[in-house]
């Protein structure tokens, strides 16, 4: 189905999204809350090959396609090969939509930042997620005139983007570079890509946390209850189907973002009390 037919309000039986990282945590709801919507799933992996088989199962079974596609975001020419990669599952259908949710997510400070750490998370979190969304443009362009609000890209990135605290300085700076670049590539990206963000909280065990250390951290939210990874997900799909939303970032954090830590929160609850 071509663009034109959408643009007079005809609707392809089923959309394509491509996520990366799709095999765990948030990367698994968003999967399944795509094809729960409607959509067939590109389902990108690094490692986590049979954690990927799980998820593309539970897409079939929901009747809707998925296909797994390897690649490690943190090489310079992932974002070109993965979307070559991507093409043979199309069969020549766009992909509509690309949500940018794999991390590089290492523990570091200000003081013990190098240069490898640093280039490595601006690589996977910052500069891959760029150039997939130009990479999008540029399929766009070859199925005819903008359909507006049709194509996006969807940044995941975190509270901390708007509540700073120094810890994992090295992640903290490359989703902050991600947060900025928002506004900047719906803007350069127009008529043709939507373009946003989404920040999520406190979802999952992270780095060194037990589960005691988590169940205690997950309610430091202005709801004080933990976030649903897969509200987080649903807001993802919206954000891909709303075309009034452009340039913009959402918070979906149960208002954690609104609760100023000087630590991350894993290491906040655990600070003595004065």
């Amino acid at each position: 189905m071509t663009q034109s037919s959408v643009a007079a309000g005809g609707q392809p039986p089923a959309s394509w999204v491509l996520v990366t990282g799709g095999a765990v945590r948030l990367g698994r709801a968003l999967c399944l809350a795509f094809a729960d919507a409607g959509w067939n799933v590109l389902l990108h992996y690094r490692d986590s090959q049979a954690a990927a088989q799980q998820v593309q199962a539970l897409v079939q079974a929901r009747g809707r396609q998925c296909q797994l596609v390897q690649a490690d975001l943190a090489r310079p020419e992932a974002a070109r090969q993965l979307l070559a990669d991507c093409q043979p599952a199309l069969h020549g259908q766009p992909l509509r939509c690309i949500v940018n949710n794999a991390s590089q997510f290492d523990a570091d400070t200000a003081a013990t930042a190098q240069a490898d750490g640093l280039l490595a998370h601006l690589q996977t979190n910052t500069v891959t997620p760029l150039l997939l969304g130009n990479g999008l443009l540029a399929q766009a362009q070859q199925h005819g005139a903008p359909v507006p609000g049709w194509f996006s890209v969807l940044h995941i990135l975190d509270q901390k983007v708007h509540n700073l605290n120094p810890d994992y300085f090295s992640y903290t700076v490359s989703k902050l570079a991600l947060e900025r670049s928002v506004a900047l590539q719906a803007q350069a990206l127009a008529p043709w890509v939507r373009v946003c963000g989404i920040s999520p909280g406190l979802m999952f065990l992270s780095g060194p946390q037990t589960q005691d250390n988590f169940d205690r951290a997950s309610r430091v939210n202005l709801l004080q209850v933990p976030i649903d990874p897969a509200q987080v997900a649903r807001s993802v799909v919206f954000a891909a189907e709303n075309p009034a939303l452009n340039g913009c970032t959402l918070p979906v954090d149960n208002g954690q973002h609104l609760l100023p830590l000087s630590r991350d929160v894993m290491f906040a609850v655990d600070e003595p009390r004065s």
